[in-house]
């Protein structure tokens, strides 16, 4: 099970590059030569933050991406589920059939809150927090 995957963490090293730039636009060969992300996977990950609203993007000459919101109105809730859906630290064995434990699982119970704890944690840390 990974918690972050490459995309998601790709993403958060993008968007804090672009955020310590504040408001200068910053150009995808600027981000690939910096973070030595491959451009390929880079690309899909602008795209991707581009279309959530996280960033917006200029075409042409001098073009890139600039923060779209504030970084600190970025929370890493939205960046992790912007590429891998809701945060979820496991799921039921019997997924779509109804477990007949469902109620009464102990495990369940303590994947249950330990998955409300790392949520709220991710909802409360933003990207303006993370900027070294």
């Amino acid at each position: 099970m990974k918690l972050v995957t490459r995309d998601t963490d790709y993403a958060i090293r993008a968007l804090s590059f672009i955020a310590k730039k504040e408001s200068e636009i910053t150009s995808v060969t600027e981000l690939v030569k910096t973070l030595k992300i491959p451009r390929p996977f880079l690309r899909k990950i602008l795209q991707i933050l581009q279309k959530k609203g996280i960033l917006t993007s200029f075409k042409g000459k001098g073009g890139g991406f600039q923060l779209a919101i504030p970084a600190d109105q970025i929370y890493l809730s939205l960046i992790i589920e912007s590429f891998q859906g809701p945060i979820k630290l496991t799921e039921c064995l019997f997924k779509k059939k109804i477990c007949p434990e469902i109620k009464t699982c102990p495990l369940k119970k303590k994947l249950d809150e330990m998955q409300k704890y790392v949520s709220e944690h991710f909802r409360n840390i933003t990207l303006s927090e993370m900027l070294i």
